[in-house]
């Protein structure tokens, strides 16, 4: 199974963008994050048309969770208990906002997430930021503590890059930065080890990024950061034998400023899979 990460960037904008990928790389499963829109107003009957079934957890025109599987779905969950909403007024009710959904595919328990900005580290949303991955990583630490617990991945844009070496960007090198700040840093650790989690495609893919902005040519300069990742439990990165990070996703007409990342999980000659043609 070839499962893929990306963050969209809005999906109106970029379906084509998306499905072609899809059909070009011979991806099974894709956790898509930032559609930016509601689940009524998702292209469903475009993805349907291409072989994919969708789950979509969608508000607003912000930010916004999918999967889309040419395998079945099943146990589909938007959101997680216990997950975080967001409010700058503390005498106000936090709001729930759409930022991780979950399925189960072929016996693999996968969970699309977009984590919260942060924005600034004298910003509301920092806070929000760190309790939102405190609260995920409970959640799927208590997942994986249940009987008949399944393999798990988890993929998304985590909006912080775990080490010096995942910047490209200087201006993500300065202190007190936000997405390389010590308290970022040490969130998305303790995450990964309260949820028994591993990165699934470092150990593959030693260098690149998977996000680069629009402004002052960070592409061309290669200015970019890794936020983009897919971490797996033990039973599930076992599993991984190829990973990739699709840079040229980030070329063309109207990209993403985020580019796909892929594992292929399982025997690399999967001939019960469905094909695209």
């Amino acid at each position: 199974m070839r499962i893929a990460t990306w963050n969209v960037n809005s999906i109106r904008t970029r379906k084509a963008f998306v499905i072609d990928f899809l059909h070009n790389a011979d991806i099974d499963v894709v956790l898509m994050q930032e559609t930016k829109c509601r689940d009524d107003q998702f292209p469903l009957e475009d993805f349907e048309r291409a072989g994919y079934e969708v789950a979509h957890f969608g508000l607003n025109q912000w930010n916004g969770v999918g999967i889309a599987s040419r395998l079945p779905l099943e146990d589909i969950e938007q959101g997680f208990p216990g997950m975080p909403g967001f409010t700058k007024n503390p005498e106000e009710e936090p709001a729930t906002e759409a930022r991780a959904i979950s399925a189960t595919v072929d016996g693999l328990r996968l969970c699309s997430v977009y984590v919260p900005n942060g924005r600034a580290l004298d910003d509301p949303h920092l806070d929000y930021k760190l309790r939102w991955l405190e609260a995920l990583g409970e959640h799927y630490r208590s997942y994986q503590d249940q009987p008949g617990a399944l393999p798990v991945a988890i993929g998304g844009d985590f909006n912080v890059a775990p080490l010096d070496s995942d910047v490209g960007d200087p201006a993500f090198l300065v202190q007190g930065t936000t997405h390389t700040s010590d308290l970022e840093r040490t969130a998305l650790q303790d995450f990964l080890h309260r949820a028994g989690l591993q990165d699934t495609v470092r150990p593959l893919v030693p260098t690149g990024y998977t996000y680069w902005d629009y402004k002052q040519g960070k592409f061309p300069k290669d200015h970019g950061m890794r936020i983009d990742f897919i971490f797996g439990s033990e039973n599930f990165a076992s599993q991984v034998t190829h990973a990739s990070i699709e840079r040229d996703q980030r070329q063309g007409d109207g990209p993403s400023d985020h580019v796909p990342v892929v594992v292929e999980v399982g025997a690399e000659d999967d001939f019960d899979r469905p094909m695209v043609f």
